[in-house]
């Protein structure tokens, strides 16, 4: 089993930056693929960036493509996700996701362990 708990969230102005943290434990998390996620009020759960195992390749989503980036550190395992000019559609939990599978996927049913999230509210 792999525990995820996100950190780094938290209330910022339209423009303003945020890194999220997503440390693991109970397994690594170095052979793994990574990923975030972000719901917002009365949406569904919708992807925002994967990295893959070697962090060698990630993948955005076109909302936060140019604005965030994905990365990891193994020998913490801890995964990031630095997300810059911030607006108040970026308002929404972000949680962050495991892949053991590696399937470098966009899809929330391939990710296997999630964390509880954080909350990150973009005020106008």
């Amino acid at each position: 089993q792999v525990q995820l708990v996100e950190s780094g969230g938290g209330l910022v102005q339209t423009g303003g930056s945020l890194r999220l943290s997503c440390a693991a434990s109970g397994r690594g998390i170095s052979t793994y693929t990574m990923g975030w996620f972000r719901q917002a009020p009365g949406k569904g759960r919708e992807f925002v960036a994967a990295i893959n195992w070697r962090g060698g390749s990630t993948d955005y989503s076109d909302s936060v493509k140019g604005r965030g980036t994905i990365s990891r550190d193994n020998a913490k395992n801890t995964v990031y996700l630095q997300m810059n000019s911030l607006k108040p559609e970026d308002t929404a939990v972000y949680y962050c996701a495991a892949d053991p599978l590696r399937r470098d996927s966009r899809r929330i049913n391939e990710y296997v362990f999630w964390g509880q999230g954080t909350q990150v509210t973009v005020s106008s």
